[in-house]
């Protein structure tokens, strides 16, 4: 359908701006130390594909041909502000993840549907999450799910903890059950899902 194949569409943009938010933390001293500071280990931080959007307001000019395309604003990975003329040639266009550390949110199939941003030093919002798109909705959706599926058998249990850090952190330390709500209450919803895995929620 239309909608399958929209949806489909935006999960390759959260992809390939996956694939450049790992290569840039490759690329930065900063945001390594950084995360070896929280104690993260490279392993770790590969496992949950995390990832750096560097400064500066349009890092992905350089990764997608057409800084312009709607999907990139449907996928909420740009924020689109219009002129106040209404001239669409003065739109401001840049990018909603800057100098963060980047955690890629993944439905239960594996594919990323947004992102979970930290910033590095002091900075408001200390979070930010990707806006509801047709592919995310956090009401419905936990972090860390994908990659604790086997861990939730294993163990029979759930830890549901706070952020996306305290998910990445458990899992190092060998408890990889954890998961995280987004930034919401836990929901009906998020319940319902983690039931599919296991029938223990702490």
């Amino acid at each position: 359908s239309a909608q399958k194949q929209r949806q489909a569409t935006l999960t390759d943009v959260l992809a390939k701006a996956a694939e450049h938010y790992r290569r840039q933390l490759k690329a930065s001293p900063r945001a390594i130390d950084y995360l070896k500071r929280r104690g993260l280990s490279g392993e770790i931080a590969a496992r949950f594909g995390l990832g750096y959007a560097p400064e500066g307001w349009r890092g992905l000019a350089s990764v997608f041909a057409h800084y312009d395309d709607p999907l990139l604003e449907e996928s909420g990975l740009v924020i689109v502000k219009p002129a106040e003329d209404g001239n669409d040639a003065d739109t401001k266009r840049y990018d909603r993840f800057r100098d963060r550390i980047m955690f890629p949110i993944r439905s239960v199939q594996g594919e990323i549907i947004g992102f979970g941003g930290r910033v590095l030093d002091q900075g408001e919002p200390k979070y930010l999450n990707s806006p509801e798109t047709p592919v995310f909705s956090k009401g419905r959706e936990l972090y860390g799910l994908h990659e604790a599926r086997q861990a939730l058998r294993q163990r029979g249990h759930a830890l549901v903890v706070e952020g996306y850090m305290d998910v990445v952190a458990l899992a190092q330390s060998g408890f990889g059950n954890a998961v995280a709500t987004l930034g919401t209450a836990c929901t009906a919803e998020h319940v319902q899902k983690l039931f599919r895995f296991t029938d223990s929620v702490v």
